[in-house]
């Protein structure tokens, strides 16, 4: 691992997507929705197009804007539709192989495809279509995907997609795209997110509604739990071939990953988060304090909250760098552990002599958390008192984020007076898993019927593993099997 990856001690959500149908210059204004969802993915993008006659791919390692900034590559992506992705990779080295859309030719046409998740059979389903002659170029489920479409025996692309979603396990927010469709899936839970959108006579599908801003498209609708949306020159017609279930969304989405300025199901993350932030502040008996201080930038609608909640000034006593981007620098022993002062510095004049609460959204290996503690102290703080507005992450996810082995989460290892003492705070507390739902949806967890998926703290998986009850470690999973 870099030591100098600052984000190392972030949960990452794997990927994001976004499409186009029915609009001149599809691939610029996917490029443009793509920027808006970076945040879900920074080592890889890419964008397939079609212009009537042929599909253009184009894909590479590295952010949207140095990919997507060049003439040349944005005129060979001609057509009026168009898919594009952004991801990050879970283990090992990022591979272009791996970066999506996927693109194949199939015996009724071509089909590109996209998409957001993680199968939880991905490994099992992989070694059957082995067995029986498939090749696999990538280690994707995208392309498991590809291989189930391609062997059905429906008579067309959505029988063939429904054949293949029946047999899959886990979560997926798909985007494809065919000669004369672009297609949108989401898995049963509705664990991804996945939205409808319109810009004048064009429909576009994203991730989140930030993207749809970003080209002053309209929202119009979330994508269901378990619904088919096929977009072609007749609009939009909807397929729902799942069985109703109870949705649970990722919670997820509304601690960290969402951008704050994009809505679920018709509400504000930002809002969310401020609720949170204010639900942990009467939840953690709020300490003497002279100020409230996020770790910014995911801390900063939680801590908003909180002092609010607590009567307490809010500050910014952590200044971030927005201008550090991936750096392949090998620094000497005695400077490895700077790393983190590229993104964020102590702002001495707030921080000096005051009784400080820190509010970060989670804890993962608590490395980075251990760090700004420190940075804080040494700025001149006489008190610290840690904040987390997520309850402890104990479990790790299978549903398409990158998280470590459950023998590498702080919280899995420690109790909070062991991670306080780790940490070197003068106190820890994290939200519980009923305040998280209380600042949510104004309820307690039913634990019979939860709301979200929040298995990473409850360890209740909405979903049957069966790739993990087969015997498979969560690193031979991402090895053979890279979560999308």
């Amino acid at each position: 691992m870099n030591p100098f990856d600052h984000d190392d001690d972030k949960l990452r959500e794997e990927c994001g997507i976004f499409g186009v149908f029915g609009a001149e210059d599809a691939s610029a204004l996917t490029a443009l929705g793509l920027h808006a969802l970076q945040h879900r993915g920074q080592e890889g993008a890419g964008i397939v197009s079609f212009d009537g006659q042929r599909f253009h791919p184009h894909r590479a390692l590295g952010l949207v804007g140095e990919i997507f900034d060049n003439r040349a590559v944005m005129q060979r992506l001609r057509g009026n539709a168009a898919i594009g992705h952004v991801r990050y990779s879970t283990t090992g080295e990022p591979i272009l192989r791996n970066v999506q859309p996927l693109y194949a030719d199939f015996d009724f046409g071509g089909l590109a495809i996209a998409n957001n998740g993680n199968l939880t059979n991905a490994h099992v389903l992989r070694q059957e279509l082995v067995s029986r002659g498939s090749l696999f170029y990538s280690t994707t489920d995208t392309e498991v995907f590809q291989h189930m479409i391609a062997t059905s025996a429906g008579p067309r692309l959505l029988d063939r997609m429904i054949d293949a979603l029946r047999l899959v396990e886990g979560a997926y927010a798909l985007a494809a795209l065919s000669k004369r469709k672009l297609i949108g899936a989401r898995d049963p839970l509705g664990i991804r997110p996945l939205l409808l959108g319109r810009l004048n006579q064009a429909w576009i599908i994203a991730s989140e509604s930030c993207a749809l801003d970003i080209i002053g498209a309209t929202l119009e609708r979330e994508i269901e739990p378990g619904e088919i949306v096929i977009i072609d020159d007749d609009g939009v017609h909807s397929h729902k071939p799942f069985p109703p279930t109870r949705a649970r969304p990722c919670v997820f989405e509304y601690i960290y990953f969402s951008r704050p300025d994009s809505l679920s199901n018709g509400a504000s993350i930002y809002d969310a988060r401020k609720r949170i932030g204010a639900e942990l502040s009467r939840e953690s008996h709020p300490t003497q304090a002279d100020i409230v201080v996020p770790v910014p930038d995911s801390g900063v609608p939680a801590a908003l909250g909180y002092a609010d909640e607590a009567g307490v000034p809010f500050e910014l006593g952590l200044i971030r760098n927005h201008y550090v981007g991936r750096t392949f620098i090998e620094p000497e022993d005695e400077i490895r552990h700077l790393g983190v002062r590229l993104k964020h510095n102590a702002n001495i004049a707030q921080l000096k002599g005051k009784r400080v609460v820190l509010v970060d959204d989670s804890i993962v290996r608590g490395t980075t958390s251990k760090k700004i503690v420190e940075m804080v102290r040494n700025a001149g703080a006489v008190e610290v008192h840690v904040r987390i507005s997520s309850p402890p992450t104990v479990n790790s996810c299978f549903y398409g984020i990158d998280t470590p082995e459950k023998k590498q989460l702080l919280a899995a290892q420690y109790d909070i007076e062991g991670m306080r003492q780790l940490l070197s705070a003068d106190s820890l507390a994290f939200i519980s898993i009923d305040g998280l739902y209380r600042a949510l949806n104004g309820n307690n967890r039913d634990a019979l019927a939860p709301a979200y998926c929040d298995a990473c703290f409850t360890g209740d998986y909405p979903t049957t593993l069966t790739d993990r009850s087969a015997g498979h470690s969560q690193d031979q999973l991402s090895l053979l099997a890279e979560l999308t």
